[in-house]
């Protein structure tokens, strides 16, 4: 699966377009992790927790989009985008979607 930013792949021509691919995941914070959270913005510096915790909901909302993709036929995914947003306190989705395409 040939997954890309751009909306071509140099070398490939697009035999056909199948539509929207996407795959989202929703997090929660935990508590431990919001602890340790409020220490690092007292004394500063990046808060490890939820930087680990977001790159593996992208991986998660990203494989959830190849998997749909490969569901549609695809064997490529072109204009990959993520979006995040809040779904109620303490809560995000981060979701994965591009346009899954069959080229040759």
């Amino acid at each position: 699966m040939i997954i890309v930013t751009t909306d071509f792949i140099p070398g490939k021509e697009i035999e056909k377009v199948l539509g929207m691919a996407r795959g989202n995941t929703v997090r929660a914070r935990a508590v431990g992790k919001d602890i340790m959270a409020v220490l690092r913005n007292v004394i500063g510096g990046e808060v490890t927790e939820y930087t680990k915790m977001i790159a593996e909901s992208r991986e998660q909302a990203l494989d959830r989009m190849v998997e749909n993709a490969k569901e549609m036929g695809a064997n490529a995914v072109l204009n990959v985008r993520f979006g995040t947003s809040m779904v109620m306190k303490g809560a995000a989705e981060i979701l994965a979607y591009g346009t899954a395409v069959i080229v040759k």
